[in-house]
């Protein structure tokens, strides 16, 4: 370092004595070092000279996450309860006319028939595809009256009811669980309050917040909430009228739950 600094004194000629510039420290510190045999640079560490160097770049925005759609408010089939019926009589007129009440079909809606107090009410799926005036006046509506008269039960001493106002293509039994229609068909078992409750179609279950895939053939004794009536389920007309031994099945079941009357 000393001889270092000696050339800069001596290319001048003589001893300077003004301090040292930044550029002429660094100079002679590099003469020192070059004089001592040391020219390059060591580490310990790799490194890539040939990497490009990092571009300086903003914090990147965090991603945003699309808002999942907002599904509209289905209101429940009826609309508030606080409105419904409260008479036999008002239910037939609200239950054709009442746009809360709607399901899909083209159809035209058929209404209940039958008498309050019945000594059975018989709960089918939806009217017949013929039904024009009148609930069950076709094939099924004729097996329900042979029903009733091997039961010993008058027609007209029985209630006669579809689940749905008109005539539908596979209706969707769960999504219409969803919207409640249940409650609107406890509430017209309340307003008959018949003796017992026949549900022919097991597929309705879900209505009634019972699950409808259960085993076997043999029709099934439920409770329904909000209801003291009895209910017994089997399947519906359809199959009953295909399959013999669906008939034979809910004849037995029937005798077990009357005990061999009404």
């Amino acid at each position: 370092m000393r001889a270092a600094l000696g050339n800069v004194k001596t290319c001048h000629g003589t001893m300077d004595k003004r301090p040292l510039t930044l550029a002429e420290q660094i100079g002679a510190a590099q003469d020192w070092w070059r004089e001592a045999g040391v020219d390059v640079d060591f580490a310990d560490d790799p490194r890539n000279w040939l990497e490009q160097p990092a571009k300086l770049t903003t914090e990147p925005e965090p991603t945003k996450v699309a808002a999942k759609p907002v599904r509209p408010l289905i209101p429940p089939l009826g609309g508030d309860p606080a409105t419904w019926p409260q008479t036999l009589a008002e239910f037939e007129p609200w239950w054709l006319s009442n746009a809360q009440i709607e399901t899909a079909g083209t159809a035209p809606r058929i209404a209940p028939r039958g008498i309050a107090g019945a000594e059975l009410m018989v709960l089918v799926p939806m009217p017949e595809a013929n039904d024009s005036d009148r609930l069950l006046s076709g094939p099924h509506g004729q097996l329900v009256a042979n029903m009733l008269r091997a039961m010993g039960i008058p027609e007209e001493r029985a209630f006669l009811a579809a689940a749905l106002p008109r005539q539908a293509h596979h209706p969707d039994w769960a999504a219409l669980a969803g919207r409640e229609l249940g409650k609107v068909l406890v509430h017209l078992v309340n307003l008959v309050a018949p003796k017992r409750l026949l549900v022919l179609g097991r597929a309705m279950l879900p209505l009634f917040g019972h699950g409808s895939a259960h085993p076997g053939q043999k029709p099934l004794s439920i409770e329904l909430q909000g209801s003291p009536v009895p209910a017994l389920v089997s399947f519906g007309p359809e199959n009953l009228l295909e399959t013999p031994r669906f008939r034979a099945g809910l004849w037995r079941s029937w005798l077990d739950w009357t005990g061999g009357r009404q």
